[in-house]
């Protein structure tokens, strides 16, 4: 066989392997419908972009036009007040999509405009664990966290926790909070480490003491202060 014969069979097994890459694409919890009874596959907070949350602090500025320069906090109805622009929502989008929208408003009144984005100041990744565990809390997520990991940092569970029925709370909207029912305790005993729970920023870990003989599977957001009583209130300012 040939240098040529070997140079065209590697530029195809390379052209296969990328074909084959492309279409493994993981589905998104948020793009499912919410009766669909399936749980989300949750992933870890490393596998997506940043994402603007209110309170972050975001320095715009324009190449041709600097008198337009702002720095500006997000509102925490995720608006932003901008000069050449009015009002926008950017709470929820990532820097480039973020750039984008301002992008696609500024061309009305500008020529070919050029923006960049820099986030200056940004709501460091938490989760919060709250209920029969020994030391409840807010904690910051500085790796990849599991259910059971974030349990053990909250001091563990107290004897009195119902570890097989566990509660994640996870926000999906400004006003709805998806809930996943947890069954720790089979981890616990049987080292079934897959079946633990990936976190992502913001997760709230309810240890009940009591059986729940009833999980809705989306509550409001309004309810949760009840539920989580002072550690929400702490978690959320």
């Amino acid at each position: 066989m040939n240098f040529r014969e070997l140079f065209l069979i590697g530029g195809w097994f390379l052209i296969l392997c990328a074909s084959g890459q492309s279409q493994t694409v993981p589905s998104s919890p948020l793009s499912q419908n919410q009766t669909n009874a399936e749980a989300p596959r949750l992933k870890t907070p490393q596998q997506f972009r940043y994402r603007l949350n209110p309170g972050d602090v975001v320095d715009i500025s324009y190449r041709y036009t600097p008198e337009f320069n702002q720095t500006v906090t997000i509102q925490p109805d995720g608006f932003v007040t901008l000069q050449i622009v009015g009002e926008l929502k950017v709470a929820g989008f990532t820097l480039e999509e973020a750039r984008n929208k301002i992008l696609e408003t500024a061309a009305k009144r500008l020529k070919d405009p050029e923006v960049n984005l820099l986030l200056k100041e940004f709501q460091k990744p938490f989760f919060v664990v709250s209920g029969e565990v020994a030391q409840p809390g807010k904690f910051e997520m500085n790796q990849d966290m599991t259910a059971l990991q974030a349990v053990m940092l909250a001091g563990g569970f107290k004897d009195s926790a119902k570890t097989s029925q566990i509660l994640v709370f996870r926000k999906i909207n400004s006003q709805t909070a998806e809930v996943k029912l947890l069954d720790l305790k089979g981890i616990k005993k049987t080292g079934d480490l897959e079946n633990d729970f990936a976190l992502e920023s913001g997760d709230m870990i309810l240890v009940p003491r009591n059986m729940i003989t009833k999980v809705e599977r989306y509550v409001r957001l309004i309810n949760l202060p009840s539920i989580f009583s002072s550690v929400f209130q702490r978690a959320t300012q």
